[in-house]
C-alpha cells in the first residue's frame, strides 16, 4: 500500500524537483537517491523492491574508482533509471 500524507507526498516532490533541477545529471541522481534514503528512513516513503532494485541499478551506473570520471553513459544511465524510480514512487 502507498505511503500517503504531506511527507510522503513531500518526499516525492521534492524527489521529483531535484531530477529536474538544472545541474549534471550524476550529481542531481545523488542528491536524488540521498532524498529518498531520507524518505524511506523517516518513515515518509515505504521502501517497495521494484525501488530497491531500480536504487542499486543506480549505483552501479553511478560507481567509480576514485579520482575516475564517470563513462559517457551514466549521466544518460541515470536520467533513465530516475524517470523509471519517479514512476514507481507512486507505490511507495
Amino acid at each position: 500500500m502507498p505511503s500517503t500524507g504531506p511527507r510522503a507526498e513531500a518526499a516525492r516532490a521534492e524527489f521529483r524537483a531535484i531530477i529536474e533541477a538544472k545541474g549534471h545529471a550524476v550529481d542531481n541522481a545523488r542528491r536524488a537517491a540521498e532524498r529518498l534514503e531520507a524518505a524511506f528512513d523517516s518513515g515518509a516513503l515505504v521502501r517497495t523492491r521494484p525501488l530497491d532494485a531500480m536504487l542499486a541499478d543506480l549505483s552501479a551506473a553511478l560507481e567509480q574508482d576514485d579520482g575516475q570520471k564517470l563513462g559517457g553513459k551514466s549521466p544518460e544511465a541515470a536520467r533513465f533509471i530516475l524517470r523509471a524510480v519517479s514512476r514507481e514512487l507512486d507505490n511507495a
